[in-house]
């Protein structure tokens, strides 16, 4: 990052979003058919997830399910699509209404997220973030998804791990936002912790 400033994190889905970005881009890409259907396909890691919880697995799963194959340059121009149609409707205005404060106050406003960094990426230049982080897709040799992740999964302690990377190991957040457990490590950066703050939906009025 080039400015200076606080630094304050926000979590993407469930936090500036009212959904999980990911799914709901595969929802948009595939249509509820062929959703549907490589959803069916997914039984069997979706039953090992009921008894491990091994949320990474599910979404390596996924990534092979739907991705796998595609080149890096079809996958970017399909999540810029996907974010000028979605993004009236996944953010939530409260969460805006936050972003903007911060920004216009002088911070630094970062964008970290389990969810690819391929999809999250437009909105996150809409919003002119300062820095995304987000879990990583991996390319082999032709540029196309290999069905494999490039880091691991970016929640939990990843989060902080990847933070602590980006801007260094005595980084201090002014301010943090999330939603779900996976948010805790970030939290535990910040100054001023905020969960499950934003409940607003789009195209309804703000709380209060």
């Amino acid at each position: 990052m080039q400015r200076s400033g606080p630094i304050v994190a926000f979590d993407f889905d469930g936090t500036l979003t009212v959904e999980d970005t990911f799914l709901a881009f595969l929802k948009w890409r595939e249509g509820p058919i062929g959703y549907a259907a490589n959803i069916a396909a997914l039984a069997r890691a979706g039953l090992s997830y009921l008894f491990d919880r091994d949320v990474s697995r599910m979404k390596v799963a996924a990534v092979r399910q739907f991705l796998s194959g595609l080149p890096r340059a079809a996958l970017e121009a399909e999540a810029l699509e996907f974010a000028t149609v979605a993004a009236p409707i996944l953010l939530r205005p409260d969460a805006l209404k936050a972003w903007r404060r911060h920004k216009a106050e002088g911070a630094r406003t970062i964008i970290v997220t389990a969810s690819p960094e391929e999809i999250v990426g437009p909105f996150a230049r809409g919003l002119g973030a300062d820095l995304l982080i987000g879990t990583k897709l991996e390319y082999d040799a032709d540029d196309r998804v290999s069905g494999r992740l490039a880091t691991p999964n970016c929640r939990g302690p990843e989060k902080v791990r990847r933070i602590r990377a980006a801007l260094g190991e005595d980084v201090r957040l002014a301010a943090a936002y999330g939603d779900s457990d996976g948010d805790n490590e970030m939290l535990g950066l910040a100054d001023e912790k905020f969960m499950g703050l934003f409940v607003a939906r789009p195209g309804k009025p703000l709380p209060g």
